[in-house]
């Protein structure tokens, strides 16, 4: 098998391989020639991912750009680009015949200890109701690992932490998706009829199914058991549309936040927002450090913890009909102090783990 991976890992161009990679743009003889900065390259980094959303924003925030746009933005890179980079990534990737067991036990442990706490942080703080207490608790937990995460660990941490990270997206939508379920139903749904168990497991299964991430994992994950390479062709189509998925989803973040701003909600949006840069990732750190995982895994996954918000939190809140501005508020909240807050969680990551 091996021998057929490296015939398709050959006929798929080179990824970047470092996070210089990420911000130099040398795809024809007429670009422009990056030059490094002074500042370091994890740092320089981070503010080239989040400059990207910045960038977004302030495109519909003046009115350059029609917000709605970042709606088809979004829905083209979440559809197609993105998919065919996560089918490139399982297809290519070397996970070194390792179990992410571990990886999935740290990483979900400090989901459960940063939406324990945004869940008594909403409800016995700041005294809102329970259901809007299970919107606060996926709020203070659900990592933007797609949009915001892939091209920031491209840059950081090149083809191998996108591998890693690959287990991480594997399971992350799903099972965050089914806690939220289980959770509203446990206590957010209090004054009307519960639905029944087979009714909730068919709208799970139904939106999994046809979700284009999870597809493009699957699909990745099954072309690579046949063991075939990928026709030439292909690997162009995949390639070209796969490299552009970083830029343009961290693009489309900015624009779509500039529409969604922040309505209300300020306080307990900012303490969220504390929970999920700070408390996350010094939480992902301790179990990766008590799991024992090895270096680059072990800062994937701290990387992963302290990502801002995403989108999939706010999706929830409205299938739930209730804590919508307080989602999009601490979505755009958490995003714009990430670009601080990760700078720091990299660079304790690096001093941690080597």
């Amino acid at each position: 098998m091996s021998t057929h991976l490296a015939a398709c890992s050959s006929c798929l161009s080179e990824q970047p391989s470092g996070r210089d990679e990420i911000v130099a743009n040398i795809a024809d003889d007429g670009a422009l020639a990056y030059q490094p900065s002074g500042m370091s390259s994890l740092t320089e980094t981070v503010f080239f991912v989040f400059g990207l959303v910045a960038l977004g924003y302030l495109s519909g925030w003046t009115g350059y750009l029609r917000a709605e746009v970042g709606n088809g933005l979004s829905q083209f890179a979440v559809a197609i680009a993105l998919p065919l980079l996560l089918f490139r990534t399982m297809v290519s990737a070397d996970f070194h015949g390792a179990a992410p067991w571990h990886l999935w036990g740290a990483y979900f442990a400090a989901v459960i200890v940063a939406w324990t706490a945004g869940n008594l942080v909403t409800t016995r703080i700041f005294g809102r109701d329970a259901a809007i207490g299970v919107v606060g608790g996926i709020s203070a937990a659900f990592s933007n690992t797609v949009l915001v995460g892939v091209p920031l660990m491209l840059g950081v941490y090149g083809q191998d932490g996108i591998d890693i990270l690959s287990l991480i997206v594997a399971i992350h939508l799903p099972t965050m998706m089914m806690a939220s379920i289980v959770v509203f139903e446990l206590f957010g749904g209090q004054g009307r009829e519960p639905d029944p168990p087979l009714v909730l497991m068919r709208g799970f299964l139904a939106n999994i199914l046809v979700n284009p991430l999870i597809a493009g994992i699957l699909i990745g994950l099954a072309w690579r058991v046949t063991e075939l390479p990928l026709p030439p062709l292909a690997v162009r189509f995949v390639d070209a549309l796969a490299d552009i998925a970083g830029p343009l989803a961290l693009f489309a973040v900015g624009l779509g936040l500039s529409k969604l701003g922040i309505s209300g909600n300020a306080r307990l949006s900012l303490a969220l927002s504390a929970l999920k840069l700070m408390l996350m990732p010094a939480a992902a750190l301790l179990f990766a450090w008590l799991f024992g995982l090895p270096p680059l895994s072990a800062k994937v996954a701290v990387a992963t913890a302290a990502l801002p918000a995403g989108i999939n939190s706010y999706l929830i809140a409205i299938q739930f009909g209730t804590g919508q501005a307080l989602a999009s508020s601490q979505m755009t909240l958490s995003t714009g102090l990430a670009v601080i807050t990760m700078a720091f969680w990299l660079s304790v990551a690096e001093i941690a783990f080597g």
